[in-house]
């Protein structure tokens, strides 16, 4: 296994806890140096915050157990491809790579629906891989927004 599909299925696993809490199924990571500094699942619902979602979490985790706002030399793993306000977040905080599992063809920033990253004037470049556990993350979705109709 790849340190890719690693951290991803760990990813996946928050992504369950987001579900067991009633949000939608997504997880987020940060990793430095193989190590997991920052971690995160959806939880606008159960929070009252719009902005609290996986991302947005673990990118919180991250700067506190750092001590900093900035997070060079990182590599964010979400299970879906981020909206426009985590990956904004994302360049602020100066993410050196993103990976996410599935696409998002509604309000994905990154590829989707929007190519945030690649926007003229963006002073970071976050470099982007994608489709890693891509199946395992889209059925956890599939499965969710099922149970809830």
């Amino acid at each position: 296994m790849n340190d890719d599909t690693h951290w991803m299925a760990q990813a996946l696993k928050l992504a369950e806890r987001a579900q067991t809490e009633g949000e939608v199924p997504v997880g987020a990571l940060i990793v430095q140096d193989n190590h997991i500094i920052g971690e995160g699942w959806n939880r606008p619902i159960t929070q009252h915050d719009p902005s609290a979602h996986a991302e947005i979490q673990a990118l919180r985790a991250a700067c506190l157990h750092i001590q900093n706002y900035r997070l060079p030399d990182t590599t964010l793993y979400v299970t879906l491809e981020p909206c426009i306000m985590c990956a904004g977040a994302m360049i602020h905080a100066r993410i050196s790579q993103l990976v996410f599992a599935t696409m998002e063809p509604k309000t994905g920033a990154v590829m989707s629906s929007l190519d945030l990253f690649n926007a003229p004037n963006i002073n970071h470049q976050v470099q982007v891989r994608h489709g890693i556990l891509a199946d395992e993350s889209s059925q956890l979705l599939r499965q969710f927004f099922r149970e809830k109709r």
